[in-house]
């Protein structure tokens, strides 16, 4: 199996009125379709379904990637009782763009929290498909390595001669 496993993802993106001076809508992912044909070029966001005050759209089809590296953060993601899919969500800069424009979908949880650094992303996680976590858990299975962890050991002894600089041990006062 190849260190390196990918899917394509479509990701549906919910649009609701909200009542707002600055903003007609909120935008938030609500879930990937595992193997959903991209869309064409310049064809906007695809109209999914709709109700009173909101619609899914079809607003991107992007490539999950799986790095042997990573099985760290995936186990960690499926070992949860709801598994995700994260789904990074950028402003749009164009004028012909929508407000918000998928830019990432990862199964690791950790590079998605990188995202949350920036203030202008929308990161969040939408339901992981049974299929696939199962693919996501057979990738784990062939490329996981546990890490032991060890301790650290000094090479020397402390020698207050020298200024090592050393914790003071905690006084306790009777407050």
């Amino acid at each position: 199996m190849s260190r390196r496993q990918t899917v394509m993802l479509g990701v549906i993106i919910e649009r609701r009125k909200i009542d707002n001076p600055w903003q007609d809508y909120s935008y938030h992912p609500v879930a990937v379709v595992p193997g959903m044909p991209a869309l064409d070029v310049g064809e906007g966001w695809r109209l999914i379904r709709e109700g009173e005050g909101w619609s899914h759209f079809h607003a991107a089809t992007l490539e999950l990637e799986l790095f042997a590296g990573e099985t760290g953060g995936y186990k960690v993601n499926l070992s949860n009782f709801q598994p995700h899919v994260y789904v990074v969500l950028t402003p749009g800069e164009e004028a012909e763009d929508e407000e918000v424009v998928p830019k990432l979908v990862t199964a690791c949880p950790y590079e998605a929290e990188s995202y949350t650094e920036d203030s202008e992303m929308i990161v969040e996680g939408v339901p992981m498909p049974e299929e696939l976590a199962a693919w996501i858990g057979v990738f784990v299975d062939a490329h996981h390595v546990e890490e032991v962890f060890v301790k650290r050991k000094r090479n020397k002894a402390y020698d207050p001669r020298k200024g090592d600089m050393r914790p003071r041990p905690l006084v306790e006062t009777d407050e």
